[in-house]
């Protein structure tokens, strides 16, 4: 049976989606390897998280002539690419070869969200948009799910070397499964051949930023984005290394418990998506999940984590919340943009979300290390979400809707 273009296009994407965000879960997981291999603080997985940030912003700045000009397949194949080349640094025994293998792993992710919503919006059905969006972005928090319950065991089985290893050859072979799909998909693309010389271009980037004043709605939709990344970017660089150093918990069970965490994220990223179809009220649903990821992540540190149920309790409350949130987030984004700048638009605003990314974590370890303490930095950060959330819930409620 030959599936719908829909089905097609939403099955490459969540591959991509997957493996990719299997990568890139596996370095907060592995921090305390890392950390101990380059002899850094705990903490500083924090700036190696920073780093794949940046180069995240790098592509989503620069990397729109590109993806016009290869086609949003063939980028999301070519991130893979790269995610392979940078997980083979980052086992370098160097800082600096891991820092650019970070940096190498930022670029290779950077073409999901622009390449997968040109994709998507162009071919998903409009009254179930949010939903196939949403289900796509899940592949965040799966692959993240399949991190946490593969990588300690991988270290164990195969070594370090041999893990990372496996895990490249993972990206490859995905980048193989999806070229069926590739020429149906990418038979909309444009020849720019300018793209080598945009990519390193700060009008590129400019571009980015000006684009988001096409629609009265993107600044503030943008901006809640940005509030959420450094929430999303501070939980998943920090937890693992919060329950390790802080609760004595083992590399395997902090994975555990990171896995349900992501788990759960999964299941609601789908289930947010469903529920903005119905209420078509995205903005709306976004103000009211920020107020509710800032009470779980307080909760997560101040109720304790002794107890094994109670842990995995805070876990799934933590992942349904600060990380349940993008498929609306990016489905919304796309339905508001002009339909020939799709790309350009998702890329602007995801790149400002992923410069709060880069953000988060330096000014959360900063704050470890000037406090000593990492409950007073996710609270701080928790905090700056709940504002921000009321008073979007407030403008919401208040102005009138168009």
């Amino acid at each position: 049976m030959i599936l719908p273009i829909w089905a097609r296009a939403l099955s490459a994407t969540l591959l991509v989606q997957t493996m990719s965000s299997f990568a890139a879960a596996a370095l907060p997981l592995l921090g305390p390897v890392l950390t101990q291999r380059w002899s850094m603080a705990p903490e500083g997985i924090g700036y190696v998280s920073a780093v794949l940030a940046i180069g995240i912003c790098w592509y989503l700045a620069c990397g729109g002539p590109m993806l016009r000009h290869v086609g949003p397949v063939r980028s999301l194949q070519l991130g893979l690419a790269i995610v392979a080349i940078g997980l083979l640094l980052l086992a370098m025994p160097f800082q600096m070869a891991g820092l650019t293998g970070a940096l190498m792993i930022g670029l290779g992710l950077g073409p999901n969200t622009p390449a997968g919503s040109q994709i998507l919006m162009l071919t998903a059905p409009a009254p179930h948009r949010s939903l196939i969006f949403s289900i796509k972005q899940a592949g965040v928090p799966l692959g993240g799910a399949i991190a946490g319950i593969l990588v300690a065991d991988m270290v164990l089985g195969f070594g370090f070397f041999g893990a990372i290893a496996t895990m490249a050859a993972a990206m490859l072979v995905s980048a193989l499964l999806v070229q069926p799909f590739q020429k149906q998909l990418d038979a909309d693309r444009s020849l720019d051949r300018r793209w080598p010389r945009m990519f390193v271009s700060l009008s590129s980037f400019a571009w980015s930023i000006r684009i988001l004043g096409r629609h009265r709605h993107l600044p503030m939709l943008t901006a809640i984005g940005v509030s959420f990344s450094t929430v999303q970017s501070c939980v998943t660089a920090f937890t693992a290394t919060y329950l390790v150093t802080q609760h004595g918990k083992t590399l395997a069970e902090a994975g555990l418990l990171m896995a349900a965490l992501l788990a759960t994220s999964t299941l609601a990223r789908v289930a947010f998506g469903w529920l903005a179809d119905r209420l078509d009220r995205g903005l709306l649903l976004l103000a009211v999940l920020a107020i509710c990821t800032s009470a779980t992540v307080v909760a997560m540190v101040t109720v304790g984590l002794a107890e094994p149920w109670l842990a995995y309790a805070c876990m799934v409350a933590v992942g349904a919340t600060s990380l349940g949130w993008n498929g609306v987030h990016m489905a919304e984004l796309a339905r508001i943009a002009p339909m020939d700048h799709i790309g350009e638009v998702t890329s602007a605003a995801s790149l400002c979300g992923f410069i709060g990314a880069v953000g988060g974590p330096v000014v959360f370890a900063a704050a470890v290390s000037v406090t000593g303490s990492f409950e007073w930095a996710f609270v701080l950060f928790a905090a700056q979400l709940a504002l921000f959330g009321a008073f979007t819930l407030w403008r919401e409620l208040t102005l009138p809707r168009g």
